[in-house]
């Protein structure tokens, strides 16, 4: 299959489903990471374009770890809205190019407003992509692709209906996380968190869950025509 993430910060989807991304790449599946936004204003001190820069190489070499294709739509931060056509035709285009078999992208719910657009606009280019005459230079997948909710962060207000496995993952995922040196970094000298610590304690709760050492929790958009009777998380 063809696994297309789609998030909204660099970092946001290795943190909330980089273990099963990496699960994926590992069973010889083509994986896809996608941020929408492009991380300019997540530091006090260093500047936007220059942190862009850094952000998008640190989304490039997170996703080598992991094994996937690092795609940017180049949005600034705070800029991401669900209404945006420019937006949702370079995601529908982005759907186009992966062929994307399966979408993962994150909860409606979350604790910040670009988290959310980026959830509703995956919801519509999932649609989006399928019909002809929009956008008609690329030709379209021949299905509705089946769209996951991610983990929100802290797990809070997420109830998971499925989870993966990462145990064997969980090393490559922080190793992923640890590419983004600009915020691991910022957080432990500027908030005194650890985040990898962080990262790990939530995999490990949902791993108590579901009764293995870590896991990733997930939960299907169960609109119409996006059910499909199988398996499709590793």
């Amino acid at each position: 299959m063809n696994i297309l993430g789609i998030g909204c910060h660099p970092d946001d989807l290795e943190i909330g489903c980089g273990g099963t991304l990496a699960k994926y790449a590992k069973q010889g599946h083509k994986v896809f990471m996608c941020h929408v936004a492009n991380g300019n204003l997540g530091h006090a001190v260093i500047q936007p374009e220059e942190l862009r820069k850094i952000r998008d190489q640190e989304a490039k070499n997170a996703a080598a770890v992991i094994g996937a294709e690092s795609i940017s739509v180049d949005v600034g931060d705070l800029q991401p809205e669900a209404s945006d056509k420019k937006i949702r035709d370079a995601l529908t285009e982005i759907v186009r190019y992966t062929r994307a078999d399966l979408i993962i992208t994150h909860n409606p719910q979350d604790y910040m407003r670009d988290h959310e657009q980026v959830s509703f606009l995956a919801q519509d280019v999932s649609f989006a992509a399928t019909i002809p005459h929009l956008l008609p230079r690329t030709p379209g997948p021949g299905i509705f692709p089946p769209v996951f909710f991610m983990d929100t962060l802290a797990g809070i207000n997420f109830i998971p209906t499925e989870y993966v496995d990462i145990t064997e993952e969980i090393e490559k995922k922080l190793d992923a996380i640890s590419c983004h040196e600009s915020q691991v970094v910022w957080m432990r000298e500027h908030d005194n968190i650890d985040f990898l610590d962080f990262v790990r304690t939530c995999n490990k709760y949902r791993g108590l869950q579901s009764n293995c050492a870590f896991a990733e929790g997930f939960r299907q958009y169960t609109a119409w025509p996006r059910l499909h009777p199988r398996r499709l998380l590793p």
